[in-house]
């Protein structure tokens, strides 16, 4: 059995309108002010870039292996929110790749991501997590 892999992050309040979050070498302002900000992401925002993040580092990892030729990627994501209990019900995604590959490897590149990504893998255990992949035109 391969060994776990372990990751770490830690946040902290700046004042009662934001906290930071760090790892590594990185940090990532978080809207934690009761009244929201413009200026930061918070926390069902971060939910979606991280599975938009998962989506494109898997992305990354699989068209060397496939030999997919790309030259971009964009992902759209729209999550619903219930309030009691609050929980996300639904994460709706659009990849769009540019790619002059056919349909058919463009269908092959989405099974491989959702398949292998971690974050897309829980979310999709936890809540409907539904998508499409386009081409760019």
């Amino acid at each position: 059995m391969a060994p776990l892999l372990e990751y770490r992050v830690s946040a902290r309040r700046v004042d009662g309108h934001g906290s930071v979050a760090t790892t590594k070498e990185a940090e990532v302002i978080l809207d934690t002010d009761i009244n929201g900000r413009p200026d930061a992401f918070n926390p069902a925002e971060l939910f979606l870039a991280a599975i938009a993040a998962c989506m494109i580092k898997g992305i990354e990892r699989v068209t060397p292996m496939l030999q997919f030729d790309l030259r971009g990627v964009e992902i759209h994501l729209y999550g619903v929110r219930q309030d009691s209990p609050p929980k996300m019900v639904s994460v709706d995604y659009e990849l769009i790749v540019d790619t002059d590959e056919d349909d058919r490897r463009l269908d092959l590149l989405h099974h491989n991501v959702r398949k292998y990504g971690t974050i897309s893998n829980t979310v999709a255990a936890a809540t409907k997590l539904e998508g499409v992949i386009k081409r760019k035109v």
